[in-house]
């Protein structure tokens, strides 16, 4: 009996071994692919899942409550049809570097040559609430941010419902189409306002908001978010704030999800 039990010493010890290092893995948040079906059509987006969340799911008592949730929308490189490119740049990366990040993290995709418009913002507020439904997510700690032609659909799905998110990260965006090859890339909502920049300071001037741009910025000059910055100080609004990097370009993603002040910031901020 004694000789079995030795005999058997090795690969109990392997076994141990392989238990332990299994742990971190269960410890990190990772990323799941989900669908939801808008207007007949099935797309394809993912979640990040913070540990804590992943461990609710399975039971444990390390749950942490409702979680925040965010709304991330990429940019114009990431369309597709592949239900995962939308992570591979902004956000996505940082959260793969950040694993102990603490909220829920929606990646929509919109389609090839498609905007942040439409069906693609429906899709996406679909998304997210699948994702609150699902996780139990708090909806008094929704958040949404963009970057580039997400900063613009920051805008556009923020004025459709101004009082859904307890704050919103326009990255690089802009109001108006940047030049003339992309005529479709606009704030649809504001289009045809005499001044549309009054026009969302005054629609979101009670929603947190943190606007991030590069000075050197030559595919989305910050102009527009410069004007923003500007109609959002005429009318006194609660909290809007504006960051220029002085020698940044176009890529002001890297920057501000890197930045832990903007985190602090927007965890901060509660509906």
């Amino acid at each position: 009996m004694v000789s079995s039990i030795v005999r058997w010493l090795p690969l109990l010890a392997v076994l141990m071994i392989a238990g332990c290092a299994s742990v971190p893995d269960r410890a990190r948040g990772h990323f799941e692919g989900r669908a939801v079906k808008v207007d007949g059509e099935t797309a394809y987006y993912q979640v990040f899942i913070p540990a804590s969340v992943r461990a609710s799911v399975a039971g444990s008592a390390a749950a942490q409550g409702s979680p925040p949730v965010i709304l991330f929308l990429h940019g114009s490189g990431e369309r597709g049809a592949d239900g995962i490119k939308q992570t591979s740049s902004g956000l996505g990366p940082y959260l793969r570097e950040h694993s102990d990040f603490p909220a829920l993290v929606v990646f929509p995709q919109a389609p090839r040559h498609s905007e942040w418009s439409g069906r693609n913002n429906r899709m996406a507020l679909a998304a997210l609430d699948a994702t609150v439904a699902e996780f139990g997510a708090d909806p008094a700690r929704q958040y949404l941010t963009g970057m580039s032609m997400g900063g613009y659909g920051s805008w556009n799905i923020a004025l459709d419902d101004p009082h859904r998110f307890a704050a919103i990260v326009p990255v690089c965006g802009a109001v108006f189409a940047p030049r003339a090859k992309r005529p479709t890339l606009f704030v649809e909502q504001v289009a045809h306002e005499a001044d549309p920049y009054a026009v969302i300071a005054q629609r979101l001037q009670h929603t947190p908001i943190w606007i991030f741009h590069g000075a050197l910025d030559d595919v989305v000059p910050p102009d527009d978010d410069r004007r923003l910055q500007s109609a959002f100080q005429a009318t006194h609004a609660r909290d809007v704030r504006y960051t220029e990097y002085p020698d940044g370009n176009h890529n002001a993603w890297d920057a501000t999800y890197a930045d832990p002040a903007m985190w602090d910031w927007l965890f901060a901020q509660k509906r």
